[in-house]
């Protein structure tokens, strides 16, 4: 037991510093070659929070865990929404753009449909649907990118907000990069490992344990970047960086883990978890266009939305069987 809990703790470890590591030589290779401090901020910090999700997703479709591969995107959606936004609010009253919550909000509504519906007609996602979401996804950030970098008129949606750009030696940043990849790889086989050991010990699914400790875990990147957003008085970030995160999740991480190898879906987020995910998403829109803005109470309700949620897997976890095959062979300190 205690190896276990252990491997799951080192492999978050590995995971955050793989993602800050990767990030920050990319961003520094970037502006070197001349890369815009925008295009940085859409793309590699925006979705490099996303890294510890994508690297632990594919490990475990390659492993066959695919409970843990797809709980591990429903999962971290629900927790961007209900904890790490009802922690922001909470923090600070957050407030809303008006024109980002008509663009990028919808979007994460409609991907967020677009999902359920494809999980319901087609169980096991194939390749060409794997490909058809990173297509969306490349459309998506062209739109995101051209809608940004258009003049800037009364109602549009405001500029990213500067990154900071450090600017580092080349040597430096591929080494960056690679040290970062080695730990995403290395946290990510440790994480997943350990998830498929405790669901075993605990009796649980291993979807139980992608819901719950594994997207949360995944997702502390995102949870620091928006509670630091809401303490440096800026927790519109917090917003654009959740909405962002949601994206990428449905449409790049499961659309490349389909990609690499075709994913089952459970059938018990086929039933139950995508619908609070799309839940979560549609209080989200419907509490912010309310004045723009969510407040410290709605925050608080967020949070007791997803306790309720924990409440029942937690009563219904033991009631699913363990599909795992491969626990032994993958325990990190078995062999």
């Amino acid at each position: 037991m205690i190896f276990t809990i252990l491997s799951m703790l080192g492999g978050l470890v590995f995971l955050t510093l793989g993602a800050e590591g990767m990030v920050r030589g990319a961003v520094s290779l970037a502006n070197r070659y001349g890369m815009s401090a925008l295009l940085i901020g859409l793309t590699l910090v925006g979705f490099g929070t996303s890294l510890p999700e994508l690297v632990t997703s594919l490990q475990a479709a390659w492993n066959g865990n695919s409970g843990i591969a797809v709980g591990n995107v429903v999962g971290s959606n629900i927790f961007n929404i209900l904890v790490i936004l009802g922690l922001t609010a909470l923090v600070r009253k957050t407030m809303v753009n008006k024109a980002a919550w008509r663009q990028s909000g919808m979007v994460m509504l409609a991907v967020t449909i677009l999902a359920i519906l494809t999980f319901t007609v087609v169980p096991e996602m194939p390749r060409w649907v794997g490909a058809l979401w990173i297509g969306l996804l490349f459309v998506y950030l062209g739109w995101e990118y051209w809608m940004r970098s258009r003049p800037h008129k009364k109602g549009s949606v405001e500029p990213a907000p500067e990154v900071a750009l450090v600017s580092l030696p080349t040597w430096a940043s591929f080494g960056f990069i690679v040290a970062g990849l080695v730990g995403l790889m290395l946290g990510a086989k440790l994480l997943v490992d350990g998830a498929v050991s405790l669901a075993q010990l605990w009796g649980v699914s291993e979807t139980f344990i992608g819901l719950t400790i594994v997207a949360a875990g995944t997702s502390l990147p995102v949870l620091a970047t928006s509670v630091m957003a809401a303490l440096r008085r800026q927790p519109e970030i917090a917003v654009g960086t959740i909405i962002g995160s949601n994206i990428f999740n449905l449409l790049g991480i499961l659309g490349l883990t389909a990609l690499v190898l075709p994913v089952p879906i459970p059938a018990t987020i086929i039933a139950v978890d995508m619908w609070v995910m799309l839940g979560a998403a549609v209080a989200f829109m419907l509490f912010s266009r309310v004045g723009w803005r969510l407040t410290r109470a709605e925050g608080a309700l967020f949070i007791m939305f997803y306790l309720l949620y924990m409440v029942y897997l937690v009563q219904h976890a033991a009631a699913v069987p363990v599909t795992a095959t491969t626990l032994l062979t993958t325990m990190p300190f078995v062999g």
